[in-house]
């Protein structure tokens, strides 16, 4: 399925080594389509070195020539005219645990190439979200940014990487900043499946189920073969710099060994024309992956990786007094409020294929994943503390695929297992979450999908969950002393879902369905005591139940040579979402909030994308979001139940975009223009939120920003781009801060 307002691009691949890693569920060779981002703009003194350097790194002809008999597989080519226009072709996984093309998916899917991170130049992982319909993502800060998912962000969507958890017990309700602990270079590309997935992949999948999929070797054939690839990104705006270098060795179509290095620093973000600079907003980052890939004979390889990614001192500008105002929010009292984050993840992975028996497919997972976090506070009289926990994350997934009288069954279970330390300066019982603490989450699926005739396709799925919490070291709100605590929760859940084949030459699928999703409490839920939103702090709330969705949908797909089309609407039915509701109390000055299954409501929404091909070197392409929704909650402290918009709802937003493509395939222009409305339907908790959301509401704006790439040789890959050229000064609904002013940004990509 074609992502968001992107255009086509070809991905051209070496065909002279077989690649076996292809019989394991890999994105076939199509068409991708390119899109522009929210604009943004800065100045101009330093980036002329920046490109000088790049342009002396450009191999000469002879040495690319030479590159060229190398066993190097995948060159990637920016720009084409050739094949279809069309990504709904695309092979994913994700949406039904078993491959299958986005086109017969029967649920709203996007996928986003690795190609099009490269081309569109995207900052981090939640960013290169932001062009998908019914995403909006939110950033408190630079560091932090988290996208809402029709409608939820925080612990209400479910990020994979490879298929494992990234989300854990200390997942914290809102946005959160754990999302962008994912090396966007990392990633080969990003499944999206929006809407609820509980019964698939378990607790926390209600607004949306992204399985980042990383990178590994390529170039299977016989003999020794290497090759990689080095990436350059700067931007103005952002003053930053990003460099990627990567590794790939095979020999024999029997290993592969693959390594990659990223390092990222952002200055200080320069905003549109009234904010300007913002102080305090750069950090530093990190990261390094690893993937050794061995196969036992074609059907059947072992998978082990590393991943690692550390930032440093990522500020949350708004809660402090380095904060500009935007239109009348108010400015933070913090001297410093800076994060440490940490994470490592480590797994292998048994995947065999085509076993000719009942179970033809198998794939089991083993990890480790490792996520710690430290907040350095200096308030405004001088006072330090410091509080952060460490998480330990042992998981393991099977999964199972069997051909039966009644279908295609796809089956298994999972576990995964928290330890979780906890510490804070100031409060000598727990950190952010309770200290000495587990939390354990187990699972069984099965699915079955029905030919029911040539033209109608059904998927019947159900799960078991069990989740269990314990907590030994919590601070009791009311009387200060160490308690703990031990609670579980079980759920089971189905899904129906159907795909319709509208005519003989599939261009056209009806689908839909009803899907159940849930969430266990988590211990952020149960026993967290820190900083919630502006000025408020959150306490301990145990007894808490799961919380129930049910979502319906039905769309429209449509997948021609020149023209494509996806349309969907959906409507989820909340029931006993955990909501913060004010306790009355004050605490160190800010006022205390707790926890209540009293989120009762519902969120809809409209999304259509759509791709052109007029001419065979112009397309044209456009996409709108519609969303509203409501929940009740508990205003003030009395007990007073009261229906609300939900929490930073995103507001009516759409895009249009036109582009052309070099009949040789050497270049491409295209531009964008991307249009929000203003949104004025707050919650009482929005309204209060006056550092990150203006009194009143969030301004509209309309940003207009143009991207070229140019193929200087076989290898090289060169992306001009100016964001925001009228140097808009705007923020996404629900930020801590303004997004860039006009941005000049440069992109190289070798391979080699």
């Amino acid at each position: 399925m074609h992502a968001f307002g992107r255009c086509c691009l070809m991905v051209l691949r070496s065909s002279r080594h077989r690649d076996p890693t292809k019989t394991f569920t890999e994105s076939k060779l199509m068409m991708q389509n390119s899109r522009l981002r929210y604009a943004r703009l800065g100045t101009l003194d330093w980036l002329s070195l920046s490109v000088a350097f790049m342009l002396v790194c450009v191999p000469t002809s002879q040495s690319v020539q030479a590159q060229s008999q190398n066993n190097q597989p995948s060159r990637v080519s920016p720009t084409t005219n050739e094949g279809s226009l069309s990504t709904l072709d695309t092979i994913v996984v994700t949406a039904t645990r078993s491959p299958g093309t986005s086109f017969d998916s029967p649920y709203t899917t996007e996928v986003i190439s690795s190609q099009e991170v490269s081309q569109g130049m995207y900052r981090t992982t939640p960013e290169a979200l932001r062009g998908v319909p019914g995403v909006m993502v939110q950033k408190t800060s630079h560091g932090q940014g988290s996208p809402f998912i029709r409608g939820f962000t925080g612990f209400r969507n479910l990020l994979l990487i490879d298929g494992i958890r990234l989300n854990n017990s200390v997942f914290r309700d809102g946005p959160n900043q754990y999302w962008n602990t994912v090396d966007l270079l990392s990633i080969n590309r990003l499944e999206v499946v929006k809407g609820p997935s509980s019964v698939l992949y378990g607790s926390d999948a209600i607004g949306g189920t992204i399985n980042a999929i990383t990178k590994g070797p390529t170039g299977y054939g016989q003999g020794l073969n290497s090759g990689g690839r080095l990436y350059y990104r700067t931007s103005s705006a952002e003053r930053s710099h990003t460099g990627r270098g990567e590794l790939s060795t095979t020999a024999n179509n029997e290993w592969g060994l693959f390594v990659g290095a990223t390092g990222k620093h952002f200055g200080d973000l320069q905003g549109g024309h009234g904010t300007r600079r913002q102080t305090n907003t750069g950090y530093d980052e990190y990261d390094t992956d690893f993937k050794a890939e061995y196969f036992l004979n074609p059907n059947t390889k072992i998978v082990a990786a590393h991943q690692r990614v550390r930032q440093n001192n990522v500020p949350r500008t708004h809660k402090t007094t380095a904060a500009k105002s935007f239109n009348g929010t108010t400015i933070g009292s913090d001297l410093k409020r800076d994060l440490d984050q940490e994470r490592e993840l480590t797994y292998i992975q048994l995947y065999v294929e085509n076993q000719g028996s009942f179970i033809e497919t198998a794939k089991i997972s083993l990890s480790h994943q490792r996520q710690s976090e430290t907040r350095d506070r200096v308030k405004s009289n001088g006072s330090r503390s410091l509080q952060g926990f460490d998480v330990n994350t042992l998981g393991f997934w099977a999964q199972f695929e069997s051909t039966s009288p009644i279908g295609h069954l796809v089956y298994g279970v999972e576990y995964y297992h928290d330890n979780v330390n906890s510490f804070s300066s100031t409060n000598a019982i727990q950190g952010p979450v309770a200290d000495d603490a587990s939390y354990d989450l187990v699972g069984v699926f099965i699915q079955d999908t029905l030919d029911v005739s040539d033209a109608i396709d059904v998927i019947l799925g159900a799960r078991f969950n069990y989740a269990r919490a314990d907590a030994n070291s919590v601070r009791d709100p009311n009387s200060g002393t160490k308690i703990s605590l031990t609670e579980d929760w079980n759920s089971f859940i189905g899904s129906v879902r159907v795909v319709s084949h509208l005519d003989s030459e599939d261009h056209w699928n009806l689908y839909g369905g009803v899907s159940q999703g849930f969430r266990a409490p988590n211990l952020s839920d149960l026993t967290r005591f820190d900083t919630a939103r502006s000025n408020e702090i959150e306490t301990p709330a145990p007894g808490l139940d799961s919380e129930a969705y049910v979502s319906f949908e039905v769309g429209l797909k449509a997948n021609y040579d020149d023209f494509t089309m996806q349309a969907a609407y959906f409507y989820t039915d909340i029931q006993d979402m955990i909501v913060r509701t004010p306790t009355g109390n004050t605490i160190s000055g800010d006022s205390e909030v707790t926890k209540r299954n009293a989120g009762d409501g519902f969120v809809q929404g409209i999304e259509l994308d759509a791709s052109y091909r007029f001419h065979p070197q112009w397309t044209v392409f456009a996409a709108v979001t519609w969303m509203e929704g409501e929940v009740n909650t508990f205003p003030t402290s009395a007990p007073v139940v009261s229906r609300e918009p939900l929490d930073r709802l995103m507001p009516l937003t759409g895009l249009v975009g036109l582009r052309w493509d070099d009949p040789a395939g050497n270049f491409w222009i295209e531009g964008l223009l991307t249009i929000a409305d203003n949104q004025d339907k707050l919650s009482t908790r929005d309204a209060a939120d006056t550092q990150r959301i203006p009194p009143g509401g969030t301004p509209g704006y309309e940003v207009f920003s143009i991207r070229s790439g140019w193929r200087l040789q076989d290898n090289v890959n060169l992306i001009l781009a100016v964001e925001n050229i009228t140097n808009e000064d705007y923020r996404v609904h629900g930020s801590g801060q303004n997004e860039p002013g006009r941005n000049f940004v440069i992109g190289m990509d070798i391979t080699f």
